[in-house]
């Protein structure tokens, strides 16, 4: 495959804008599709590895999907910075398709390793939808990067409404065809990832990352250029948006030293070198874990006080509640960060996450107040996500811009699953008040990264 920095200078301009539109929507369709795949299993996980394994290691055979999707960023993305956006998506959801099939053999085979091995390679799912908010952004605008990575995150919560209803089907059929329970809504989500990566195989053209990689080729000053046999690349600074609002130009070629297909030594070099996509990294994990901590032990908390016969109705409520903030109003967010500017909308993500804590964290037992804090919590999690995905993004060229975003996943993920095992802990031992101020306690150090004053003539910087 040819090298895209090394694209003739003359070739013609594609018509970006045309590009851009195919491409979201082929990813909205896909993150659909993926989205029920993921759903499905994350829906009836935990209930089969509870029949094969115990109840004791349910817990943590869905904490294996979560370091699966974490881990699988590495070479997902290491294959995106060398051959574009399209192959990694594709194998990403091949990988978790392979990881559906292992677990319905482990259902029937009732082999608890084989399950673990399938729930991680399962991640793969989680990983392709969450890679697939950075090809949204490769050809946007800098003033509407914000609503169209937010739009493919918003889209999740079509294949997340729509997941319990097939997983309900497809465990009847799959019963009938003689596998165990709970093993046919496996199936079908292999079956989804399957179908995700054969539309993108076929229809991802061309492709988005490559594209965009042509094009700071062909704009770059002619001094700047590096040769084909040249292990580096010339980045263009990212746009940044203005500090008193929407997105604004401010183009200043930087060169960034990365080798071909970059890993993640690579890649945290990079991003130690820009104060902006340090913002965008902590943000998104930062955001996950207080999310993951407080979200996790919910259901316990309610569990403490309602009866057996309606917890599951109540979690099921509080739950979906919590779920609407995270997806519904995604677009709502990606507005705000286009018309606020990125930091902006990270500071008011924080400030949400510290008034969830507030509020869960001294409900009580009162089931209405707990509700309105994961609401807020879900909210705040939209904005850090949001936000710190489009400034992460944008803050980094082209050329390194995959394994830098691998990066992200990579601490994002394995965040959530430490903040997963540490909150069982402190709820068992400290109750879950304790829970919510730590989590507080650990969002606070964001803001001051987020307020702290943009060095002068910084190109990657708002304002």
């Amino acid at each position: 495959m040819a090298t895209d920095l090394t694209a003739p200078r003359t070739a013609a301009r594609p018509d970006v804008a045309s590009i851009q539109r195919r491409t979201l929507r082929l990813l909205f369709t896909t993150q659909i599709i993926g989205g029920i795949g993921v759903t499905i299993g994350i829906a009836v996980g935990a209930l089969l590895a509870a029949r094969i394994a115990g109840t004791a290691v349910a817990g943590v055979a869905q904490s294996a999907g979560v370091v699966g999707a974490a881990l699988l960023a590495v070479p997902v993305t290491r294959i995106m910075a060398r051959h574009g956006r399209r192959p990694g998506l594709v194998l990403a959801y091949t990988v978790g398709a392979v990881g559906g099939l292992l677990v319905v053999l482990a259902a029937a085979t009732r082999w608890v390793p084989l399950l673990f091995v399938g729930m991680l390679l399962f991640g793969g799912g989680t990983a392709a939808n969450l890679q697939a908010r950075y090809t949204a952004v490769d050809l946007a605008e800098p003033a509407r990067r914000g609503r169209q990575l937010s739009l493919i995150v918003w889209a999740t919560t079509i294949g997340a409404v729509a997941a319990p209803n097939f997983a309900a089907l497809a465990d009847r059929v799959t019963t009938g065809w003689g596998l165990p329970p709970l093993a046919g809504p496996f199936a079908f989500s292999a079956a989804a990832f399957v179908l995700a990566a054969v539309v993108l195989l076929g229809l991802l053209r061309p492709d988005p990352l490559l594209t965009a990689r042509r094009l700071a080729a062909a704009e770059a000053p002619a001094a700047d250029l590096p040769s084909a046999a040249d292990a580096t690349a010339t980045a263009v600074a990212a746009e940044a948006p203005a500090a008193g609002g929407g997105a604004t130009p401010a183009a200043a070629p930087v060169k960034e030293r990365a080798p071909r297909g970059a890993g993640m030594r690579a890649a945290w070099s990079v991003v130690r070198g820009q104060p902006a996509a340090r913002l965008g990294i902590a943000a998104v994990a930062v955001g996950h874990l207080v999310m993951v901590a407080v979200m996790a032990m919910t259901p316990v908390r309610l569990g403490e006080s309602h009866a057996d016969a309606d917890v599951l109705r109540l979690v099921g409520i509080v739950l979906s509640l919590h779920i609407a903030g995270m997806y519904a109003f995604s677009p709502v967010v990606g507005w705000l960060t286009d018309r606020l500017g990125r930091r902006a909308v990270i500071l008011g993500g924080v400030g949400l996450l510290l008034a969830a804590c507030a509020v869960a964290g001294t409900a009580g037992h009162h089931t209405p107040r707990l509700s309105v804090g994961l609401v807020l919590l879900g909210l705040g999690w939209s904005g850090t996500m949001v936000a710190g995905s489009t400034l992460l993004s944008e803050s980094v060229s082209a050329a390194v811009r995959p394994s830098v975003q691998g990066l992200s996943d990579l601490i994002m993920g394995l965040a959530g699953a430490g903040a997963a095992v540490v909150s069982g802990f402190v709820m068992q031992f400290a109750g879950y008040p304790v829970l919510t101020l730590l989590a507080a306690v650990a969002a606070a150090p964001l803001v001051a990264l987020a307020l702290r004053p943009v060095p002068t003539g910084a190109p990657d910087e708002e304002g």
